[in-house]
């Protein structure tokens, strides 16, 4: 049986608005226990940022993270899927260009994240990066 997207991947995105400050969404990060968030702007989607984006391009640089915003700390040139893709042409843009998450987009607007891990645990649930993916995070 063929799987899709939409079979696996985390519906609902957490996103923020492109002028967040990076602590605001390292908070967010925190609180929800997330490794990335969506940045949009009204319904259009305008970057992914992830935890080590905020330290390599945010922290790293020197700004005060009051004042930066998530914007420049966001990768905007993204790799995008749709929920009716098959799960092989997700895992063949994560390797091709090198990515562990991919934002899922509907009709433009932003509808979930598929993860290297979500595709873990769905195709390889007893390798190490499936066991990893399905543990409790540390808190």
């Amino acid at each position: 049986m063929t799987q899709h997207v939409s079979d696996i991947m985390t519906s609902a995105p957490v996103t923020v608005e492109p002028q967040t400050s990076v602590t605001a969404v390292a908070r967010i990060m925190r609180d929800q226990d997330l490794g990335a968030v969506l940045v949009t702007d009204g319904d259009r989607l305008r970057g992914l940022v992830t935890d080590r984006d905020l330290v390599v391009r945010s922290l790293a640089e020197g700004g005060d993270p009051e004042q930066s915003t998530v914007v420049g700390a966001c990768s905007d040139d993204l790799v995008t899927v749709s929920p009716e893709d098959e799960l092989g042409r997700a895992v063949e843009l994560m390797r091709e260009h090198a990515v562990r998450r991919i934002p899922v987009v509907e009709g433009g607007r932003a509808v979930g994240i598929v993860a290297l891990g979500d595709l873990a645990m769905e195709r390889d649930p007893g390798s190490a990066l499936g066991d990893i993916s399905a543990a409790r995070p540390n808190t």
